[in-house]
């Protein structure tokens, strides 16, 4: 008897020490007023809608850039825009410059050293092969890839390949191609690379079911095909037109809207997969966005109010380029319905990850986890400051100083500081500096030690490109 109590207790120790699955869910060029939990009111997102009533909604959630490249490097190196490796998009003009080193630690390389299976599916862009090989996800911390390697391939929705691992792996459609990345579109669609990302990723979960395991799904919908959009006017590459096909709408508007409910589907389709498994109390699923929603596709932005109450687009360092829905989901460890205005960003999961694998983070990241904020458990710590920059179009910088106060400068290092006030003008149409003199000096202070300097990524100042930041999209 005492023996079978013994038995007992040991197992329900190893359960209670089970460190938990982690599935990281990114959407490429999603805004924060895209889905039904955060204000959309066109747009069909029932899946992820649940997602929110059953765990937790942040509503101030940043992403680590404006742009796809750097917002990823900052994802997986805990370091904020100042700091981590890739500061843009160099593509293949420069793509050293769009690569991790050999010497860069990830938040993957971290995880695969505490015991954890990894896995990239989907778009990478932080190393491709010839002069980026250093960033190849394999080199990165990956046990295993499927996807595309650099973000123009990214573009083409029905790719004539896809990498597994280091090999391409031929696919049906037929591609016109555009440049010499990979880029172009389909004349024959027969494979749509979303969908077998989501199906790679089931069986990853499947597979892996009895080890802790760390899934970077990379999205590559709603992005559109840059391409298709200059050739055909059309960027919203999509199978079909799903519940909106019998709209009145021009052909763009029902792809990004299809291509965004065929996400939430794919979100459904995987948490439905963990409770069948079982393994949802096991597993902490987050889905969130690289950045601010586009308008490449040729679509209307007036009809879906991408950034809901903020100003600006992909590319802008008002919110509306950077704030983006985060949606965590755990049964058993996150109460369901909850909605928290804590301030994080993407940097921040290194340090969450460490702290749920049970493994000391590295010293001198830019990384707060958010554990606390998830369970109600322990003391939640706070970011002072919150950094970004913008290369294209001559240098720009901004910061958010306690979750309230936004600064952006362009046109030069000696500008004075656009300052606005978050918790009184949300959407940044007011410039507050001259009545809070020592806040904007505070900030600008910042952001002339907020960065290190960088070979690949020196600031390029433009006179004049410290004008106001566009307007809010409706």
């Amino acid at each position: 008897m005492r023996s079978l109590l013994f038995l007992f207790c040991a197992v329900v120790a190893v359960a209670a020490e089970r460190r938990p699955n982690l599935i990281y869910i990114l959407a490429d060029d999603l805004g924060y007023g895209d889905l039904g939990c955060y204000g959309q009111k066109v747009i069909q997102t029932p899946e992820l809608d649940r997602m929110a009533k059953e765990g937790m909604r942040f509503t101030q959630f940043y992403a680590g850039a404006t742009v796809c490249a750097p917002s990823r490097s900052v994802l997986m190196t805990g370091m904020h825009h100042g700091h981590t490796r890739v500061r843009g998009n160099a593509g293949q003009k420069n793509p050293a410059a769009q690569a991790l080193r050999e010497n860069d630690l990830t938040v993957a390389k971290h995880l695969q050293g505490a015991g954890y299976r990894t896995a990239l599916i989907g778009k990478w862009g932080l190393g491709d092969v010839g002069a980026a090989e250093t960033g190849l996800p394999r080199k990165q911390g990956f046990d295993e890839f499927f996807g595309f390697l650099n973000q123009h391939h990214a573009h083409n929705h029905f790719p004539d390949f896809l990498w597994r691992n280091e090999t391409k792996e031929s696919l049906p459609n037929i591609v016109t191609p555009v440049g010499d990345t990979g880029a172009g579109y389909a004349t024959k669609m027969e494979k749509f690379a979303d969908d077998l990302f989501a199906e790679e990723c089931l069986r990853f979960v499947e597979r892996n079911r009895d080890r802790p395991f760390f899934l970077y799904w990379s999205m590559v919908v709603p992005h559109a095909n840059n391409e298709r959009s200059g050739a055909l006017g059309d960027g919203a590459e999509v199978p079909d037109y799903g519940p909106y096909a019998e709209n009145a709408w021009p052909k763009p508007d029902k792809g990004q809207a299809a291509m965004i409910t065929r996400l939430d589907g794919y979100v459904g389709r995987m948490l439905a997969k963990l409770k069948e498994l079982g393994l949802e109390k096991d597993t902490l699923v987050v889905f969130t966005s690289d950045n601010g929603p586009h308008n490449e596709a040729r679509h209307d932005l007036t009809r879906f109010n991408p950034s809901g109450p903020f100003s600006g687009i992909k590319r802008s360092l008002t919110d509306g380029g950077i704030r983006v829905p985060f949606i965590a989901w755990w049964p058993g460890r996150i109460a369901p319905g909850r909605e928290t205005g804590h301030v994080a960003y993407a940097g921040d999961f290194f340090a969450t990850a460490s702290v749920l694998a049970g493994k000391d983070a590295p010293a001198g990241l830019d990384s707060l986890s958010f554990v606390p904020t998830l369970t109600g458990q322990g003391t939640q710590p706070a970011h002072d400051f919150l950094y970004w920059e913008f290369h294209e179009g001559g240098f720009k910088q901004a910061a958010l100083l306690d979750g309230r106060w936004k600064g952006i400068r362009g046109g030069g290092p000696d500008r004075p500081v656009r300052l606005y006030d978050l918790r009184n003008d949300i959407a940044e149409q007011k410039d507050v500096a001259g009545e809070h003199p020592e806040i904007a000096r505070r900030i600008g202070d910042y952001l002339l030690t907020a960065r290190t300097e960088s070979a690949d990524w020196k600031p390029v100042w433009q006179a004049g490109s410290g004008k106001k930041q566009p307007s809010k999209k409706k």
